[in-house]
C-alpha cells in the first residue's frame, strides 16, 4: 500500500520509526533507495508506475537540497509525504524549505525534520479513508494517546482553577 522511498541508504536509520509504526499497524509497504539526483530514470520509473503496482500513497525522505519528494510529487497523482532530514550544515532545515516550498500543482505534505513515525501515521490517515480497518486502528491509537501519561500531577492540581 505504502511506497518508501530514501535519497540514500545511510538515511535507514531516520526511517525506522515510519517501517516500525506501519508494521504495528499491518500495512504493508515497500522500500528502496532512488535518488532523484544519482539515480533520476529509477525515481521517474517508481512515481510513474506506482499506482498501477498498486501502491496507494508514497512516503520519500531526503535530505540537504531534498529533491526526492519533489520529483515523485511531480510525476505522480498519488499523495506524496515528504519528510525532510537532518544533517548538513542547516541541520534540515534545507530540507523542510526544499520540500515545502514545491511549486503551485505539484504539492507534497511535509511532516517535520526527522518525523518519520508522524510520516507513517499521515500515510495510514490516508490510507483510512478508503481503508476501514486502517482508520479504526488509528482511532485507537488517538484513543490510547489521550489515555495515556497525561493525567495532573498533584503538584499542577492546586494551580488548576476548578471553576472552569
Amino acid at each position: 500500500m505504502v511506497l518508501i522511498l530514501l535519497g540514500s541508504e545511510s538515511d535507514l536509520p531516520k526511517v525506522e520509526d515510519c517501517i516500525n509504526f506501519l508494521n504495528d499497524m499491518g500495512v504493508p509497504f515497500k522500500i528502496d533507495v532512488s535518488s532523484a539526483h544519482r539515480q533520476p530514470e529509477k525515481t521517474l520509473a517508481y512515481a510513474k508506475k506506482a499506482r498501477e503496482e498498486g501502491f496507494e500513497v508514497i512516503i520519500a525522505f531526503a535530505g540537504m537540497a531534498a529533491h526526492l519528494p519533489g520529483v515523485i510529487a511531480s510525476h505522480t497523482t498519488l499523495p506524496v509525504i515528504g519528510v525532510p532530514l537532518s544533517g548538513g550544515v542547516l541541520n534540515g532545515v534545507d530540507a523542510l524549505l526544499s520540500i515545502v516550498q514545491m511549486p503551485k500543482g505539484i504539492p507534497v505534505a511535509t511532516v517535520g525534520i526527522d518525523a518519520s513515525r508522524n510520516a507513517g501515521i499521515l500515510a495510514c490517515k490516508i490510507l483510512g479513508i478508503k481503508h476501514k480497518d486502517i482508520a479504526k486502528k488509528i482511532e485507537k491509537m488517538k484513543l490510547d494517546m489521550k489515555n495515556q501519561g497525561h493525567s495532573v500531577s498533584e503538584k499542577l492540581k492546586k494551580y488548576i482553577k476548578q471553576d472552569l
